[in-house]
């Protein structure tokens, strides 16, 4: 027990410093990109720090595997460079014994970074993006889904419009059971319109069968209401700024990732990459124990052996290998090439199979 506490130690001290130097050379990287983005926008130093620590919580969220990866081959080289491990095999230790506690790190540290770091990576990237949108004067996300149904606004020349609809079709040009509310340039409500359903056109909304209230004026909206087979209203929406809504599954905390999943499919859309990016998610501390396996394989041998830089550049090109390969399952499970299940944890598994295989093979103790 006491040695499996020291090499875990041991690992959680390489994690942390290269956790805290990749954090740095990221946060600077970053910095000098949002100088180049804001270049043109009149904005304190102090918001470009603000900007950039907001963003680079999700650069580093995504690179855990690799972080992984890197601190596991420092402690098994170190140890080797050391003879710590011919020590713990002359005591009768078996050399794969001494991986399973930085694994269990590594899983535990994975766990907790889906648990935590989720749902911080998850609320400091939207207000990167909402902050972003303001300092640019851009147009913030159009469109949201709750669970009365998916909500949209638009703007123009006269007010805002608020569009609610009970369901659409799978990229939202189409909505069903749809109410436009039309507010003047002082919030007043100024007219409402009800739909069986609503087409986005170029410039259009098309509504067909409509009926159509007016207010204002003193008189009775219901006694002035107006049937209509066919109905056009203006709007300055695209299908891609509807698309571009939706935004990234990693803007959604995975505790709130299975309702909204639930939502999207309620009103129409279909799920599917938010689904694979939640199966992912609850495969990353799989991901990070695999890491560790695979920095093992190539590395935990006694450095009388030699060679140890042409096994830690082998160790580190199947890790960068299987994180790439994680990426592109990634791609396929989105596009319906290969089921959700098989996307997110066919990779972790035949990362973690890879380096045991390799592992037995090796030890003769």
């Amino acid at each position: 027990m006491t040695l499996h506490l020291y090499i875990a130690r041991r690992f959680l001290f390489a994690f942390l410093a290269v956790f805290a130097g990749l954090f740095l050379m990221l946060a600077l990287v970053d910095l000098v990109e949002q100088i180049r983005r804001f270049n043109a926008v009149e904005i304190s130093f102090g918001a470009l720090m603000a900007l950039t620590f907001l963003n680079v919580p999700e650069s580093i969220y995504r690179i855990l595997p690799l972080i992984t990866i890197l601190a596991a081959i420092a402690l098994f080289v170190n140890l080797s460079r050391n003879s710590e491990l011919v020590i713990a095999r002359a005591a009768g230790r078996a050399a794969l014994t001494s991986v399973f506690a930085p694994v269990f790190v590594a899983v535990a540290l994975g766990a907790l970074g889906v648990a935590v770091l989720n749902p911080i990576v998850a609320a400091t990237s939207k207000q990167y993006e909402v902050l972003a949108d303001r300092y640019l004067g851009q147009r913030s996300s159009v469109l949201s889904v709750s669970p009365e149904g998916l909500w949209l606004r638009q703007g123009g020349e006269t007010g805002q419009t608020v569009i609610r609809a009970a369901r659409a079709n799978l990229d939202g040009t189409v909505l069903f059971e749809v109410t436009f509310l039309a507010f003047g340039e002082g919030g007043t409500p100024q007219s409402r319109l009800e739909a069986r359903q609503a087409e986005l056109r170029p410039g259009v909304w098309a509504l067909q069968d409509a009926k159509e209230w007016t207010f204002g004026g003193g008189a009775n909206p219901e006694a002035n209401a107006k049937l209509h087979e066919e109905f056009f209203v203006p709007t300055n929406l695209t299908r891609d700024e509807i698309a571009d809504s939706f935004g990234t599954p990693s803007a959604i905390p995975i505790w709130e990732l299975p309702g909204f999943i639930d939502r999207l499919e309620a009103a129409g859309f279909s799920a599917r990459q938010h689904k694979v990016w939640l199966q992912m998610e609850m495969a990353l501390p799989v991901l990070l124990g695999a890491m560790v396996l695979v920095a093992a394989g190539f590395t935990l041998r006694p450095a009388r052996f030699g060679r140890t830089g042409l096994m830690v550049v082998l160790a580190l090109s199947l890790g960068f290998t299987l994180y790439f390969i994680r990426n592109f399952s990634q791609i396929l499970g989105e596009n319906g090439q290969v089921p959700v299940s098989l996307a997110a944890w066919g990779p972790p598994l035949a990362a973690a199979l890879l380096p045991i295989g390799l592992l037995l093979h090796l030890e003769d103790g």
